[in-house]
């Protein structure tokens, strides 16, 4: 006869098993998309260099620095004097937000709170658009996660130059 605790060690085992394929396909996934975050970077600063070259500067806007957004447009890695003018309009609202809240002096919002800041039914499909568009701005220095799943605005990323 196997004891109790013969089948709880068993099913431990399977368990932890199980989390351990689990961490691996999940570090796959992580490494892959990493890969195209770069991919995609890459191309953004091959893509701003082509579009600069041969442009002047216009009403103290840099060459290549886009003057306005639209819906849908990449979000381009932040840099001294880039004015959150340039991130499509969703983007300027979460931006707008996680700025509202380093001015209140509150803590890092999570997704669920910025999704219904927003205006947006908390519904998961409004919820994981809105940590994409998270997640996005930390990789391109626009926001930082200082908790995982929390975020807040980064100092001088205000929209001011």
């Amino acid at each position: 006869m196997v004891s109790v605790l013969g089948r709880l060690e068993e099913r431990e085992r399977a368990a932890r098993k199980r989390v351990e394929e689990l961490q691996a396909e999940l570090e796959a996934a992580q490494s892959e998309w990493d890969e195209w975050l770069i991919a995609r970077r890459r191309v953004g600063e091959v893509w701003d260099a082509g579009e600069s070259a041969g442009q002047e500067t216009v009403a103290g806007n840099k060459a290549g620095t886009p003057s306005a957004a639209r819906p849908g447009s990449v979000v381009p890695i932040w840099r001294e004097g880039l004015s959150v003018e340039v991130l499509a309009p969703e983007y300027q609202q979460v931006m707008g937000l996680l700025v509202e809240r380093r001015a209140a002096g509150g803590q890092p919002l999570n997704c669920r709170e910025i999704t219904a800041l927003a205006g947006l039914e908390v519904v998961p499909a409004k919820i994981e658009g809105v940590r994409c568009k998270l997640k996005r701005l930390v990789a391109r220095g626009w926001a930082h996660e200082p908790v995982p799943g929390r975020f807040a605005c980064g100092d001088g990323r205000d929209g001011g130059s």
